[in-house]
């Protein structure tokens, strides 16, 4: 039975550092690296290239923006360690997924279902395996209420999905200045 591991902080808080040194402790090169990022623009696919060069090599990636617990049971191969990183753009993804033009109404309500649906399908996969997940995410409610409908719908799905995870994890850290506090 595969064990959970939670990661949350703010934005450039350590959380994918402290998760890539705790992955490469426990799996060493026995790791699966699940990528949700997407290079929409130079800045990110800046960012994402930084982040493969850093990376092991001896890692191996899977690039999944959403459906990541299709992606896991399809690539696992035994690795020790699967590395999610990170829980805040796949709920990103999904939200955006078919939404067309800034004026797009969202349904918050088939957003939370879609991105539970999707906590659910990955808490299954992960029990299911003999592996180590490491899961990173950002927490998001501790500013200023967004000032729009799309934004605030992110932040309290993301939330909901946060919760979801950390009530499954075995353990639970929340990074603070690149230090990591453990909270369960």
């Amino acid at each position: 039975m595969g064990k959970m591991i939670f990661i949350l902080g703010g934005a450039r808080s350590g959380k994918s550092t402290h998760a890539e040194m705790l992955a490469e402790e426990l799996g060493g090169s026995s790791v699966l690296y699940v990528a949700t990022a997407e290079a929409k623009d130079e800045e990110m696919r800046a960012r994402i290239e930084r982040h493969q060069i850093e990376r092991p090599s001896t890692w191996q990636t899977l690039e999944s923006p959403i459906s990541i617990s299709e992606g896991i049971q399809k690539t696992w191969d035994g690795q020790a360690v699967i590395l999610i990183d990170c829980l805040t753009l796949l709920v990103s993804n999904i939200l955006l997924t078919g939404k067309e033009g800034d004026d797009a109404l969202v349904d918050m309500e088939l957003v939370q279902a879609s991105v539970l649906s999707e906590m659910e399908r990955l808490a299954r996969t992960i029990e299911n395996l003999e592996t180590t997940a490491i899961i990173v995410s950002n927490e998001v409610g501790l500013g200023l209420v967004p000032p729009y409908e799309l934004g605030r719908i992110y932040r309290d799905v993301l939330g909901r999905a946060n919760q979801f995870v950390a009530k499954r994890a075995g353990e639970v850290y929340f990074l603070v200045a690149g230090i990591p506090v453990k909270v369960k």
